[in-house]
């Protein structure tokens, strides 16, 4: 026994206790500590492949958004395009109505001046006619009576109102 003081200290007491605790420990290393070791790394792991797994499912939700992005892009694009061809293909149809307008209204007017031209000619072939056979009854009235120079300008005034009625 070993005496410090107040304190008393026995050897052999000391020794089986280290002893004692040696083998607790030894005990609690082998059996205790293992599985315990184990379920901590095998939790490890499973932390360590959800935050590999989350960082890959984060890289491919980034990869998606992406083209996504590039997708709705391109079809922006392509819609300005088929707005843009089919301004396009409006105007050029409008153009074609408007040179078709053109050409018809052209062909319309040529045709009514043609007509008017026609009608024209006809008019003054009847009015030659008329009046080719008015001086014949003219004629003919001025030989019927013979008469002095006042007497056939007053037939001529007569002959002419009658006349001018007609036409």
């Amino acid at each position: 026994m070993i005496s410090l003081g107040t304190l008393h200290l026995e050897l052999g007491t000391m020794l089986v206790q280290l002893i004692c605790f040696l083998v607790l420990m030894w005990l609690v290393a082998k059996f205790a500590m293992k599985p315990a070791m184990k379920v901590l790394k095998d939790r490890q792991n499973y932390i360590d492949h959800q935050i590999s797994s989350a960082e890959s499912a984060n890289q491919e939700a980034a990869k998606l958004v992406e083209e996504q992005r590039q997708l709705l892009e391109s079809t922006r694009k392509e819609a300005h395009a088929i707005l843009e061809q089919a301004k396009q293909q409006k105007d050029r149809e409008g153009d074609q109505i408007i040179h078709a307008a053109q050409e018809r209204a052209e062909r319309v007017m040529k045709d009514a001046l043609a007509e008017i031209e026609n009608e024209k000619i006809k008019a003054i072939a009847e009015l030659r006619e008329e009046v080719g056979a008015l001086s014949v009854q003219l004629a003919s009235k001025i030989i019927e009576k013979e008469v002095d120079a006042s007497a056939q300008r007053g037939l001529i005034d007569d002959f002419l109102q009658q006349v001018g009625g007609r036409i």
